[in-house]
């Protein structure tokens, strides 16, 4: 019994700090910032004046917060759908035991242990448009090369065009971890199921459509909310890429949080974009914990 005692003591002591730190640093700095997003602090100077919903109201009225909302769900409707696609379509032809299997998925793999500053840079200078004086640089240059200039492009510089450089250059570091995901659960598939398919009949194309996708459908979920937590609070990529780019046409609300609170001196109203930002991250997060313990249980 003193024993079971002394063991329990051990046990609250060792977990004890980390349960501080994480009440802290974690839940106490969202609390704050939650209060802080409903008071009036506006300068440097820190004023708690309670003032509601007022920063919230103000915020949705900014024409640059609107063009934030659309440029992240625009990122996040192409995002999404690219890295999902590629990863299959690269966990595919890595599921067919080819040679240097090895080598292939250490490739696709790196983008990811790049960091979001280096691959900004990058893809800033791959994606530059040129001038008349220097010509043309990066893809405008290879373009050029091989006889497709008509495609050339101003990239991130063409307001048109914008948002949807910063997903090319982030699709790129993040779909050799879809590819991984998915390699994971092409491996797990028993081989007997694909070759039951075979003998009644089925093509390969309707063996991954009818037989392969159903199976891979928790991870492809589990990716999805994954990715399109990555998409909501996309940031350090922008800043060394971009920047708001021309007419905000590059802008996202970390950013323009970023701008508020630490450059405009906007403390309330920084705070009021990043518990929006947290709302929604919560709102892909916590029901995808929810459905994966009901799973659990039900297991």
């Amino acid at each position: 019994m003193r024993r079971l005692t002394r063991d329990r003591l051990t046990s609250f002591a060792l977990i004890t700090p980390s349960v501080v730190a994480i009440a802290v640093f974690v839940y106490g700095f969202i609390a704050f910032n939650g209060y802080s997003s409903l008071a009036r602090w506006d300068s440097l100077l820190p004023d708690f004046t309670f003032v509601g919903l007022r920063n919230f109201q103000k915020l949705f009225t900014l024409a640059r917060f609107q063009i934030d909302v659309r440029n992240m769900l625009t990122f996040i409707g192409l995002f999404i759908p690219a890295c999902l696609a590629i990863g299959f379509v690269l966990a595919v032809l890595l599921d067919q035991r080819v040679k240097g299997e090895g080598l292939f998925r250490s490739i696709f793999l790196l983008p990811m242990a790049i960091s979001a500053i280096v691959t900004g840079v990058v893809w800033r200078w791959l994606m530059s448009p040129g001038t008349a004086e220097t010509g043309s640089y990066g893809i405008n240059l290879l373009l050029e090369q091989i006889g497709a200039g008509f495609l050339k492009s101003g990239w991130y510089t063409d307001p048109q065009f914008g948002i949807k450089a910063v997903v090319i250059a982030a699709a790129w570091q993040m779909s050799g971890y879809t590819m991984a995901m998915y390699l994971a659960g092409l491996r797990g598939i028993p081989e007997e199921l694909r070759e039951a398919a075979r003998i009644d009949g089925a093509s390969e194309l309707q063996i991954y459509r009818h037989v392969v996708l159903p199976l891979l459908r928790p991870i492809t979920f589990s990716a999805a909310i994954i990715l399109g937590q990555i998409a909501l609070n996309i940031f350090a990529l922008v800043v060394a890429m971009t920047g708001p780019g021309p007419g905000f046409s590059t802008d996202v609300p970390a950013l323009f949080m970023f701008d508020t609170t630490f450059r405009g001196g906007n403390f309330a109203m920084g705070a009021a974009i990043a518990t929006i930002m947290l709302l929604l991250v919560m709102g892909l997060v916590v029901p995808y914990l929810i459905h994966t313990f009901r799973s659990e249980v039900q297991v």
